[in-house]
């Protein structure tokens, strides 16, 4: 497993589309969810995406944002649109269970082809720490230009939305799940881009493919000698490259993806044991592991899992 699709796990759509709408000017389109990642593209026709924290970007066809909560935001036909807001929320999609799940509703009618603006909008709940790690290298909102990989998976959306058959939510989510993958991908890679140190440190051959293992295996018992041998150089090399590259030395960064895996564990996993979830990223010592999670996130498992079990749970 790479860090990418590691960081990907608790980010997948569920029944998440808003909805695709043809819509005439004058409009005002207010997202006000607040979803973790909310992802936005226009199929025809043009608008504004208006967030509540950062300047507003105009979406062309094939042009895609992602907007990162919890903020809100608008879609207009012009930044001084005459439109009274409609607030997408209310009609257009519902809360549940600390996510954010999505039902088809609103609509413009009274919309024609010829000059009609047509969007696409997916939500998604991001759960857990492993995701966020992916989150707080996103800016509030990012924009990607058509003519990337992209258009294809649009091209998808486009024909499925237009439908109505049996499973076509579960082919918009798995659509949705695709082109998000395509449009962070086609960021991070932008030239002139300053994507998180993980992303280009992938594409080393050395530490891109420790990375790779210790993401496959995280419980091994890594060293950076056993790393080094792994990956064909001498400690000094692995451990000169990886620090270059990530900012500190292989077995911290271990440490610390170790004990986000182990603070997912320890909130969805409520009858698993401390030791056991130190067994399972790699502590055969429950208080050599407990000692570890206090150190890198500043309380020990048995309070994490009371507090942070209790905010997931509200």
């Amino acid at each position: 497993m790479d860090v990418f699709g590691d960081l990907f796990r608790g980010v997948r759509a569920h029944g998440s589309l808003f909805g695709s709408s043809a819509l005439t000017a004058p409009w005002a389109l207010h997202f006000v969810d607040g979803a973790p990642l909310t992802l936005a593209t226009v199929l025809n026709g043009a608008g504004w995406i208006v967030p509540d924290d950062g300047p507003p970007e105009r979406l062309g066809a094939y042009e895609t944002v992602v907007v990162r909560g919890p903020g809100t935001f608008m879609f207009v036909d012009e930044l001084d649109t005459t439109a009274e807001p409609l607030a997408c929320g209310e009609f257009c999609s519902t809360p549940d269970q600390g996510g954010t799940r999505h039902r088809l509703g609103w609509n413009d009618g009274a919309a024609a082809g010829a000059g009609a603006t047509t969007l696409i909008v997916g939500a998604y709940p991001v759960r857990g720490e492993i995701s966020r790690r992916l989150l707080d290298a996103l800016p509030v909102v990012l924009r990607v230009e058509a003519g990337g990989t992209g258009d294809a998976v649009l091209d998808h959306l486009a024909a499925e939305v237009a439908l109505d058959i049996p499973g076509q939510q579960v082919v918009l989510d798995r659509l949705l799940d695709w082109m998000l993958v395509c449009t962070l991908r086609e960021w991070f890679d932008r030239p002139g881009g300053e994507p998180p140190a993980w992303w280009a440190a992938q594409r080393d051959p050395v530490v891109g493919e420790a990375l790779r293992l210790m993401h496959s295996d995280p419980a091994a018992p890594w060293t950076v000698a056993s790393l080094a041998d792994r990956t064909g150089v001498s400690r000094a090399t692995l451990a000169k490259r990886f620090a270059d590259l990530l900012g500190e030395p292989p077995l911290t960064y271990l440490t610390r993806w170790r004990m986000t895996l182990a603070a997912d564990v320890l909130v969805e996993q409520k009858s698993a044991t401390v030791a056991a979830v130190a067994r399972a990223v790699g502590y055969a010592d429950p208080f050599g592991f407990s000692a570890a999670f206090k150190r890198v996130r500043g309380v020990n498992p048995t309070e994490f899992r009371r507090t942070a079990g209790g905010v997931a749970g509200r």
